[in-house]
């Protein structure tokens, strides 16, 4: 995931929302909690799998382009009430 504020990247879960040639716009997933701002989701505790056992948050209001070629692994699919949530924001 490309870092808002410079150069460089990390690696960060994500939710792609649509795949178009060989560029994917996705929704960032963190751990830091920003539940007050509009289009931020709550994610179910273990729906990342993150090791420490973290909550995590969809942002769906700071979306980006991905390359294709720069995505790792899948780490997994989202539960079907998310997708609702996230289809209800737009």
């Amino acid at each position: 995931m490309p870092f808002e504020d410079g150069p460089g990247s990390k690696d960060r879960p994500c939710l792609v929302l649509s795949v178009r040639g060989g560029t994917v716009v996705v929704a960032k997933i963190t751990s830091r909690r920003h539940e007050e701002r509009p289009g931020v989701i709550a994610l179910p505790p273990g729906a990342v799998g993150d090791a420490r056992g973290r909550r995590s948050y969809l942002e769906t209001d700071e979306l980006r382009d991905v390359a294709v070629s720069g995505f790792r692994r899948k780490a997994g699919e989202v539960d079907a009430s998310v997708w609702e949530r996230v289809r209800g924001l737009g």
